[in-house]
């Protein structure tokens, strides 16, 4: 899955609903020009999408993208409770997002916290709510793109995670593999093939990525020269950096320079 297509996708949310379904509730069949996200949280109902029958009880999540033909009843005996979701893609592209019609186990501790303060914000109708509903339900996509991401591709093991982490904290320092693998409590040659193992690339070749994303945020930013940005993101040698950060980008850090 190319996680990266959506990353410029910005939801615009027209219709929130905590649907608490009567006996008799249906959704009649239609075609819909939005993208239909439900989370149910109790009881059961039957969803029709594009003719095909999907059975959704506590638990799922029901995603049906624009253009497709949804119609809906709930089951007489257990009443569906549900968080809706409707909206579309601020860009207009008919963009769907890749999850099955129906999905099982969703629930996390964050999402149900982030729907919750959602339904909070969008029923409150306080200034702005519009722009912190956006945010708080495009981190909900985000949580749940990270979630059929990592379904696709290993989990990185904690201890390299904490080492990356320390790299990113640390990255103007001369961090080295041994202290790393103090932090880590491993084997220094060990942790340096979990490293290359997890990540693809070795301990020192991750720290110069991050030490030229960051030197070109600064040099895109203005107001330092070239010299100033390398011994900054921990380069005394300035003609290493200026190596190291074309291996990188593909062109020179005078390129960056505001």
């Amino acid at each position: 899955m190319d996680i990266n297509k959506y990353e410029n996708l910005v939801p615009n949310v027209f219709l929130f609903v905590d649907r608490r379904s009567f006996p008799d509730w249906e959704i009649v069949k239609s075609t819909i020009d939005f993208h239909d996200l439900t989370f149910i949280v109790e009881g059961k109902s039957n969803y029709y999408i594009n003719g095909e029958k999907f059975t959704v009880e506590a638990g799922d999540m029901l995603y049906a993208p624009a253009g497709c033909v949804r119609e809906a009843q709930t089951f007489k005996e257990a009443p569906m409770r549900s968080f809706a979701f409707n909206f579309t893609w601020e860009t207009g592209d008919p963009v769907p997002l890749p999850f099955e019609t129906v999905t099982k186990n969703w629930r996390t501790k964050e999402i149900l916290e982030d729907i919750r303060e959602f339904s909070h914000v969008w029923m409150g109708k306080q200034p702005l709510y519009r722009m912190k509903a956006r945010a708080l339900f495009q981190l909900i996509v985000y949580r749940l793109l990270s979630i059929a991401h990592h379904q696709e591709t290993p989990l990185i093991d904690p201890r390299i995670h904490k080492a990356m982490s320390h790299i990113m904290d640390h990255y103007s320092e001369n961090v080295t593999i041994q202290e790393l693998a103090d932090i880590v409590a491993l084997n220094p040659v060990y942790l340096g093939k979990l490293f290359k193992q997890n990540t693809g690339s070795t301990y020192k070749e991750f720290m110069n990525r991050v030490r030229v994303n960051n030197a070109e945020m600064i040099l895109s930013a203005g107001g330092f020269n070239v010299s100033e940005v390398a011994e900054h993101c921990g380069y005394h040698d300035v003609a290493y950096f200026s190596n190291v950060f074309k291996n990188i980008k593909g062109y020179p850090p005078s390129s960056a320079l505001k």
